[in-house]
């Protein structure tokens, strides 16, 4: 559940903050008058120079042109999930100086504050402020103090909020020296598709920048980072800058690093641009039952739907074709395998798909693990599959309270499956094809909000593929999250994007190769995926699910997506023209639609 409010626990402080203001009276409406000798320290005050000399987490802050208090632009800042959307710069002082600190903003829990004054800390806010008010505090800096940090910020769960005109006046600090060019660039682990780099901190830095081929792709405080979503065998060259408030120094010594070969992904087959689809193979519907024979060439990897479990919690997987009471054409078991074995020999791959919307599995216990392990691989076995694909859904996968970090899952459904799946690729080898399909609500709602929350009260569901997507990314063919099905979802631009057109597969397949911090903590980063590993998952008609996309929606995505073109009012971090392709729900509704999606496909691909 998202919050409207702060925390119950805060609920007295602020009440006695709000109680403070009003007795102050003046302090909220008007600044107190400077010295003749103070000067406004902060940089880019009323935003005009854009976010020049402002950092805000997880990607927060805007420059808008309305609404401004004064000039012709202002800051424009939204929380998101357990981001509090914080902009800020750090301002070079005098020790034992007195300095005042004010700004206009607008919104609801609006605050203002500075940190590292070395004496007492201030801050003062505003819980509702429809129209510009200007909140003022003051403070004194302590005997060794030369710099602080001055910031503005909501609250999580709030609506955005918008600062102009802030000031920080008072004694000018000795000027800032630009810092040092960065020595010692080097590479460290290096992957298909990512590099580890690290270097010698620079006297006076507050930050670096890190460049590849020229463009900067990352800033770090620390002396060290990883650049991902990198291609393959590909060699890539870097530079690093050191900044402080005084401005970036020049680039460093280039270092070049070649990545490794493709991961262990089992694309092995797979054609550059692919085109998967789900085969109807243990129920019918209203489109229709299809003979494996049946399906046309154009369906590069063919999901069988579905293995199902016994119970929910048995971990044990059963799949059977449709009965003749249910489908009237279905074929018999040996000519389905030898259907199989003849899309192989043409060069598709063959899968089992678990779960679907009815098939919830839930390895809660180690049993169910090992008990998955080998009833999959006896479905493998028995029908001579090339791999798996995991379309978990409903509450298969959810996490525990307390369970915070993608990168070190603690739930035993999630570090089950994870165990689970790298057995059948331990057993099955370099080959194995694994692709997964989750929906938005497990991936890219990620972006604001991570499991149960840092307070508890958000869904569990929330993100809960993160960590399997991980864990596995080396192990990893195919993710073609289903881009259907589902509510607005936020993308990186921080706007929410709508189900229908180009623009919500733009922005969640950007947020798939580009990389985000979860549940906007910019310590906790979801690494981009390769783009071989990224399909975009669509409806195939208007009777297959909601979000049906058109042909001409669809082909101008895969334009922005693999040449910046028709990109709309999105602008995505990166092109990727190794993006591999596109998914559908299904391969039975596309043939009761007259093919029109794979027609598509083809002509685009020039299949």
């Amino acid at each position: 559940m998202e919050r409207t409010g702060p925390p119950a626990r805060f609920s007295g402080l602020l009440a006695a903050l709000s109680a403070a203001l009003l007795v102050v009276g003046g302090l909220a409406a008007s600044a107190p008058a400077a010295a003749a000798a103070d000067t406004d320290l902060a940089r880019n005050g009323g935003f005009e120079a854009g976010l020049d000399g402002w950092s805000c987490t997880g990607g927060s802050g805007a420059v808008v042109s309305t609404p401004t208090h004064g000039g012709t632009s202002a800051l424009k800042a939204t929380p998101a999930g357990s981001d509090n959307a914080e902009c800020s710069q750090t301002v070079t002082v005098k020790p034992d100086s007195t300095y005042t600190l004010s700004a206009w903003v607008q919104g609801s829990y609006v605050y203002l504050g500075a940190s590292g004054t070395g004496t007492t800390d201030v801050s003062t806010w505003t819980p509702s402020s429809p129209g510009w008010t200007q909140l003022a505090t003051t403070f004194r800096t302590g005997a060794a103090t030369t710099s602080v940090k001055i910031y503005t910020h909501g609250w999580y769960g709030t609506p955005t909020y918008y600062v102009d005109d802030l000031t920080l006046v008072g004694p000018g600090g000795d000027p800032v020296a630009s810092p040092a060019i960065p020595a010692g660039l080097r590479a460290g682990t290096i992957t298909s598709s990512s590099v580890a780099l690290s270097w010698t901190g620079s006297t006076g830095a507050a930050g670096y920048n890190v460049y590849q081929g020229g463009t900067k792709v990352l800033s770090v405080t620390g002396t060290s980072a990883t650049v991902t979503g990198l291609a393959a065998s590909t060699a890539y060259s870097f530079q690093v800058t050191a900044t402080n408030s005084a401005g970036e120094s020049a680039k460093s010594a280039a270092v070049t690093a070649t990545t490794t070969a493709g991961g262990g992904g089992g694309g092995s087959g797979l054609p550059t641009h692919a085109l998967v689809g789900y085969l109807h193979s243990s129920f019918a519907n209203g489109s229709g039952y299809t003979r494996m024979a049946d399906v046309p060439d154009s369906w590069d990897v063919i999901d069988l739907a579905f293995g199902e479990p016994t119970s929910v919690t048995s971990g044990d997987i059963r799949f059977s074709l449709c009965p003749v009471t249910e489908c009237p054409n279905v074929e018999s078991v040996a000519e389905f395998k030898a259907a199989i074995k003849a899309k192989q020999a043409a060069g598709k791959k063959v899968l089992i798909s678990i779960g679907g919307q009815n098939g919830q599995v839930q390895l809660s216990t180690t049993a169910a693990r090992d008990t998955f392990v080998s009833s999959v691989s006896k479905i493998i076995d028995d029908y001579g599959l090339d791999g798996l694909d995991i379309d978990f859904e409903g509450h298969s996968l959810s996490l525990n309270t307390g369970d915070t970090d993608f990168r070190s899952p603690t739930t035993p459904v999630i570090v089950n499956l994870i165990s689970a799946v790298k057995t059948l690729k331990a057993k099955y080898g370099d080959k194995f094809v694994l692709t997964m399909a989750p929906e938005t609500f497990f991936v890219q709602l990620g972006y604001q909000y991570y499991g149960s929350g840092p307070w508890g009260g958000q869904d569990p569901r929330a993100g809960a593929y993160l960590p399997v997507i991980h864990a596995l990314r080396d192990d990893l063919t195919l993710l073609h999250v289903q881009d259907y099905n589902s509510g607005s979802i936020m993308g990186l631009d921080n706007q929410y994007h709508s189900m229908g057109g180009a623009d919500f597969h733009i922005a969640m397949t950007d947020m798939l190769l580009t990389g985000f911090p979860v549940a906007g903590d910019t310590t906790k980063v979801f690494p981009a995926l390769r783009p071989d590993q990224v399909s975009i998952g669509l409806p195939a008609s208007t009777q297959a699910g909601n979000g049906y996309t058109s042909p001409i929606e669809v082909n101008k995505a895969l334009n922005c997506l693999t040449k910046k073109a028709d990109c709309g009012s999105y602008a995505t971090h990166g092109t990727w023209p190794g993006l591999r392709g596109l998914m559908t729900w299904s391969i039975n509704w596309d043939r009761f639609n007259s093919g029109e999606f794979s027609k598509n496909f083809d002509a685009y691909f020039g299949g």
